[in-house]
């Protein structure tokens, strides 16, 4: 059973949260990360086309850690609000989560709020620290 340390399990988490992809050796826990160019299409990869080639040769030897889909990140942004205390920002954060473009709307209202955009970066942290070590623990349970 692979272990990894707190500090990995954190580069992991803000690699996933970047938008890049993630995967480790199935035996020694190499990591590799490279870009994601399904959503990225047309990227220029050349700095990560050694690690690409690693894995496109010996793909089965590795396993991907997921990002979480737009429903998880929704769900953590829902739940971050229900946890406010102050009522005028919980509400236009609700608002904003009802409404079209759910995330761009959140964004905005939160980068324009000095404490709590620092409060919902360490929840977020926190949220996608656990979802890695889920996805790890999951992974090692099937190994």
């Amino acid at each position: 059973m692979l272990t990894f340390t707190k500090e990995q399990i954190k580069e992991i988490a803000d690699d996933l949260d970047c938008g890049l992809r993630v995967f480790y050796h199935k035996e020694t826990g190499e990591l590799i990360i490279v870009p994601d160019t399904d959503k990225n299409f047309g990227m220029d990869t050349e700095e990560w086309q050694e690690d690409l080639d690693k894995l496109e040769e010996n793909f089965m030897d590795y396993q991907e850690i997921y990002a979480m889909e737009s429903r998880d990140s929704f769900r953590v942004m829902a739940d971050f609000t229900e946890q406010l205390a102050d009522e005028r920002l919980q509400s236009k954060l609700i608002h904003a989560l009802n409404n079209k473009k759910p995330f761009s709307g959140f964004k905005f209202i939160i980068d324009n709020e000095d404490e709590q955009r620092q409060n919902w970066f360490a929840f977020k942290n926190k949220r996608y620290i656990e979802w890695t070590e889920e996805q790890l623990n999951l992974s090692n349970s099937r190994s």
